[in-house]
């Protein structure tokens, strides 16, 4: 009877110190968010200041119509899918390869109880969808939306993944807000109030004919000119400026985030991850000393 091979405790130790090593550097990592997270106060839009900020309201399109999901036209403010196809090795062993994937880069709006918005700009953000669907067809794109209800063993040899961000829903978003003031062009206003005083020759003449020759020489154009600028700067300055506000990826490197969840329940979602890549780290330095001392 053969002796029983001995365990290769040292490639056992060596896995484990990697993966101590990942998870304490992972938990580090999400204790830092999770610091993050707890000291930038949720503010409302209204009041936001600009930078790092965090803000909660409902998503809504931030035209006059959701975006339709590319895969099952389903109606939303963000979208992302994958589509797989199975492949087969010569021994009959079975996988997933992605031949196609997208994600959603158009703004939406983000309101709040207040009806304050801004907009938001996905790109590159952590968004945690309000739906997720995987289902199966026999072709490279699929027939129709996901069924009802998932069945226990897959047909065809095409997979879809499609996660949304369902118009209405009601998100927590930490990111960079920057805002932008649009006044107005002076130049096009000046030339617009120009052409509204040609329009009354009598009036123009008596307000800038300092000679009385029954027409503007160059000098008293250019009098005309600068009156109006005034005017149209005055004006300017006195109507209501539009400021559109747009939280997108920070600039320093802060976590850019788009979850479904309150701002408490973001921050308790943090901590419960740092707390399993903990418990990772130290399962990976128990194994490892195990593996060390019976080596």
């Amino acid at each position: 009877m053969s002796a029983p091979h001995p365990l290769p405790y040292a490639v056992i130790a060596a896995a484990a110190a990697a993966l101590a090593l990942f998870a304490l550097l992972r938990f580090f990592v999400r204790l830092r968010r999770d610091r993050l997270l707890a000291d930038t106060p949720a503010v409302r839009i209204r009041s936001a200041a600009q930078g790092y900020v965090k803000v909660t309201g409902r998503a809504l399109p931030a035209g006059t119509a959701p975006t339709a999901a590319p895969l099952s036209s389903r109606p939303c403010v963000w979208w992302a899918y994958e589509i797989a196809q199975e492949q087969r090795d010569s021994r009959g062993n079975a996988r997933w390869r992605t031949v196609e994937s997208a994600a959603s880069v158009e703004l939406f709006a983000l309101v709040d109880d207040d009806d304050s918005r801004c907009l938001v700009g996905p790109v590159t953000a952590e968004i945690t969808p309000t739906t997720r669907n995987v289902w199966y067809g026999a072709a490279a794109r699929p027939a129709g939306p996901p069924p009802d209800s998932n069945p226990l063993l897959h047909l065809g040899a095409w997979r879809y993944t499609e996660r949304l961000l369902g118009v209405g829903a009601r998100l927590c978003v930490m990111g960079e807000l920057r805002s932008h003031s649009e006044l107005g062009d002076v130049n096009a206003a000046t030339a617009a109030k120009l052409h509204e005083w040609k329009q009354d020759q009598r009036s123009l003449l008596g307000r800038f004919d300092v000679n009385h020759d029954g027409r503007l020489d160059a000098p008293e154009w250019e009098a005309a000119r600068l009156a109006a600028a005034r005017e149209s700067q005055t004006q300017t300055l006195q109507a209501a400026i539009s400021r559109v506000s747009v939280i997108s990826e920070p600039a320093n490197g802060e976590p850019f985030i788009i979850a479904p969840l309150s701002a408490s329940q973001l921050e308790k979602r943090e901590r419960l991850f740092a707390g399993l890549y903990f418990l990772l780290g130290l399962v990976g330095v128990i194994v490892c000393a195990w593996a060390i001392a019976s080596a």
